[in-house]
């Protein structure tokens, strides 16, 4: 028997029950589409977080002013005066690793247009910091060494802080009041969105690091200093040889702790990404056990199968058909059912999926090669499950075949 026949054999074979048939297939057809959906889900949120993690920045090495102990009490992060402009200089220099740096400042500021107002962040940052952190304006343009040499009077503001205070007006030339001081806005900043720690990125205000010490913090150190590594395998290096330098220049001893921190955001978010990445092949595999159990009922029908049709297999064999035949038949139906719920079950998947992306607002993702592995599987299934059934067929005695009732 060729193929094709055996397929329409099969076919007509599983459309004498159809409730039966697609009772049996229903397992798979659930397993399928769990699995699709949990991926979908899994990869939709894996897919987020990398976003966030490129619109951290390029490669980004952080700087912050570190800790002091005052009386054996701990002051906190940030608690140090002693990172400052000439601690960036130095390693704009002699850090070869660092392709960007900016230094920053770091503030809350009341901010007043007309009869509104907006309590939010600000931060002082230098020209590079923008390129940095890929982050380009929407409206208006960008401040420049110029500005920064002058302590100038402007600023680009977030989408957050333009919607509660200048509303439907644009704010690209108008002067706003930060501590009283009047503003410039030269820009609007394009839309972040959170980021991955939870922060809306958008409401924030950013002006040359000059003016916040000068005008709006009234001091002459850094909170941080922002860096841009060549490369990604070089942000590794690049904080070692940056502490290394640090250390020296705050003359630390070697028994002393550091008065800064040198850390890359994109760390964590990775750790996310990764956790994100196990928690879905975990829910995958809790939901591919409903594959199994779909088998088992394939296993189960098969072999009620063989016993109704104990009879059809004798006379079959009486007239010529091999053992090889018989297991042909009997494989191919446990085939054909696994492969008609697996197709069934991936349009579920789908159709789950954008049920969730639709609903929840929750972003899913469906990767093609989710969709090809889980198809084979459950076809891997059908013949796993389906052969001891079409063994047994195929071992059945003519003689005895043709006697039962």
């Amino acid at each position: 028997m060729d193929f094709m026949a055996v397929l329409r054999v099969a076919m007509r074979a599983l459309a004498r029950n159809k409730m039966r048939t697609a009772l049996t297939m229903l397992g798979i057809i659930i397993g399928v589409g769990a699995v699709i959906c949990t991926v979908a889900i899994g990869e939709g949120a894996s897919n987020q977080v990398q976003e966030q993690i490129r619109n951290l920045g390029d490669n980004i090495v952080f700087i912050s002013a570190g800790s002091v102990t005052q009386g054996g009490v701990h002051m906190g992060s940030q608690a140090t005066k002693t990172l400052t402009v000439g601690d960036a200089e130095a390693i704009r220099q002699q850090v070869p690793l660092v392709s960007k740096l900016s230094p920053g400042v770091g503030s809350q500021v009341q901010v007043v247009y007309k009869n509104q107002n907006w309590y939010t962040r600000v931060r002082g940052v230098g020209p590079d910091y923008m390129d940095i952190r890929r982050w380009p304006v929407s409206e208006g343009s960008l401040f420049g060494q110029h500005e920064v040499a002058a302590a100038s009077n402007v600023c680009l503001i977030g989408k957050t802080v333009v919607e509660n205070t200048f509303g439907d007006e644009d704010p690209v030339g108008k002067t706003m009041r930060v501590q009283n001081l009047p503003f410039l806005v030269i820009g609007v900043l394009q839309s972040k969105g959170q980021s991955p720690f939870g922060f809306d990125e958008d409401d924030t205000l950013i002006m040359p690091y000059t003016t916040v010490q000068k005008k709006i913090s009234g001091i002459d150190w850094l909170n941080f200093i922002m860096c841009s590594a060549v490369s990604n395998d070089a942000i590794a290096p690049a904080e070692q040889q940056m502490a290394a330098l640090l250390r020296e220049r705050h003359h630390l001893r070697p028994d002393e702790d550091d008065d800064f921190i040198v850390r890359s955001p994109s760390d964590l978010a990775q750790a996310q990404a990764q956790a994100g990445r196990i928690m879905t092949l975990l829910l995958a595999s809790i939901a591919s056990v409903s594959l199994l159990v779909g088998g088992i009922g394939i296993m189960n029908i098969m072999l009620v199968s063989v016993t109704e049709r104990t009879r059809e297999i004798g006379v079959r064999m009486a007239v010529g058909a091999t053992e090889e035949d018989v297991q042909m038949q009997f494989l191919s139906e446990a085939l054909v059912l696994s492969l008609l719920g697996g197709t069934a079950g991936v349009m579920l998947g789908v159709a789950g999926s954008m049920a969730v992306s639709s609903m929840l607002r929750w972003p899913t993702l469906i990767p093609p090669e989710a969709i090809g592995v889980a198809v084979l599987f459950s076809a891997g299934v059908g013949v796993f499950f389906g052969y001891y059934p079409a063994r047994k067929a195929a071992h059945l005695d003519p003689i005895e075949a043709l006697r039962y009732e």
